[in-house]
């Protein structure tokens, strides 16, 4: 019996990585899957990008009962875009056990229709979470497990007051899992993480994939320098990192006026925008986004091959963080800073860099491949991913190779159609029916709505 159980799990373990595009498990995740099994308090670090979300949620699968009808595992993360992106892994993962994402700026009514048939699997930012416990929105005695993802962002950010209600109110935990991308971290004690087993990670990618270069600017404003860097990336993305959100607007409109296609993300933009441009950044309808250190971990974007440090950060661990954008798990890439010529580096930059040297008078990055498509319907209008294919292809004559990544939400959904099919496709459709339903379709730039 045992053994016919085990080989249960291990059929349905091999459909879920197929459902990800996985083949196997790296070392980090075979690991953090047995000791996360078979201890009761666990720590996983592990630089960004190298599967710590998968290498929760798979033990964490493996754990639940489908019997409980109620919540069984409680994911902490701290921001918006992290839980999201854990809960888009879950979906991915295809398994029978649902799961819900809280987090401001969503729908409460939203969130307390869905709780009212409970996941077994619970995600949210600690404000939201703390909204809900106070609403009574869950029963908290069914949760055996508790996971803080990137906990010390989330201490960092000052939510330690909220993270020490929620577990002041888990009484019957019998698991709890820590997760960081980086080692120097201390533990609350409000934790309560005793006979806790490390899995330390931190080293094992350092950094033979990851080149680092300084570009010099020979003028003290920089934008000339960065847009003749980015002119020789040919063409490929790139995330460009400074400190200020201000400086972040800036960069993005100047190097608009140059003729780079470029989007902004930061802390103070409305958590609307903030989506939306990431849905762009996401599916090849931007390439270039200027950001604070907002975007240096916890976001589901692509993988980068080229990371640049308009400014440099003041802490050597949030330079990692940003890096590890790039040269993830089996890829190489590259980590530029644009200097002054006239300016210190900090400490924890080596003194043996190399420096690249820029040809001024490379032609212009290609325009984005994409432009991404508004749908005024999603989930709760029962549209899903093949409809919309369907009705791209068929009402919109597109061949399957001009489409690109779909999102769809709650309430509104997102595609990436190729621009050069975008204006037949918006006249094809005009005035089409999906599904016995008129939904505006646009291109999203130009609608205000919000994103559920």
């Amino acid at each position: 019996m045992y053994y016919l159980c085990m080989m249960k799990v291990e059929n349905e373990q091999t459909t879920i990585l197929s459902n990800l595009g996985f083949n196997n498990l790296n070392e980090m995740q075979t690991a953090a899957q047995k000791t996360i099994l078979a201890e009761q308090n666990t720590m996983l670090l592990s630089p960004t990008g190298s599967g710590k979300t998968l290498a929760f949620l798979l033990p964490i699968w493996q754990l639940l009962q489908e019997d409980v009808k109620a919540v069984q595992c409680l994911v902490i993360a701290p921001s918006r875009e992290l839980a999201l992106q854990i809960e888009q892994v879950w979906r991915k993962m295809g398994t029978k056990f649902k799961a819900n994402v809280c987090y401001g700026g969503h729908s409460i009514d939203v969130e307390l229709k869905n709780l009212s048939n409970p996941p077994a699997l619970l995600i949210g930012t600690p404000g939201r979470l703390v909204d809900h416990l106070e609403r009574q929105s869950f029963d908290t005695n069914s949760i055996g497990m508790l996971v803080l993802d990137e906990f010390d962002k989330s201490l960092q950010l000052g939510f330690q007051e909220e993270m020490n209600t929620i577990i002041g109110q888990l009484h019957n935990l019998e698991k709890r899992v820590l997760l960081s991308a980086t080692s120097d971290v201390d533990i609350p004690d409000f934790m309560q993480m005793q006979s806790l087993v490390t899995l330390d990670y931190t080293q094992e990618e350092k950094d033979e994939k990851l080149s680092v270069r300084l570009v010099v600017s020979p003028e003290k404003d920089k934008i000339e320098t960065l847009f003749q860097l980015i002119c020789s990336l040919h063409s490929e993305p790139a995330l460009i990192f400074c400190n200020h959100r201000e400086v972040a607007e800036r960069i993005s409109d100047m190097l608009k006026k140059k003729g780079i296609y470029t989007g902004y993300y930061h802390g103070g933009m409305d958590q609307d925008d903030r989506e939306r441009i990431l849905i762009q950044f996401r599916n090849g309808s931007l390439n270039y986004l200027v950001t604070t250190d907002l975007a240096a971990r916890g976001l589901d974007i692509p993988e980068m091959k080229h990371v640049i440090h308009y400014h440099l950060p003041a802490k050597e661990s949030e330079f990692t963080h940003r890096n590890g954008r790039t040269a993830r798990m089996h890829a190489s890439g590259t980590a530029y800073i644009v200097s002054y010529k006239e300016d210190k580096l900090p400490d924890y930059i080596s003194e043996d860099i190399k420096i690249l040297q820029i040809k001024a008078g490379k032609s212009l990055p290609n325009s984005p491949e994409y432009q991404t498509i508004y749908v005024s319907g999603g989930k709760k209008n029962k549209l899903n991913k093949s409809d919309i294919v369907g009705f791209f292809l068929q009402k919109g004559k597109l061949d399957k190779t001009d489409l690109g990544l779909i999102e769809v939400k709650d309430f509104i959904s997102f595609v990436a159609v190729r621009s050069s099919k975008v204006k037949s496709l918006l006249t094809n459709i005009k005035e089409e029916k999906m599904k016995g339903k008129k939904y505006k379709i646009e291109v999203a730039r130009n609608v205000i709505k919000k994103i559920d």
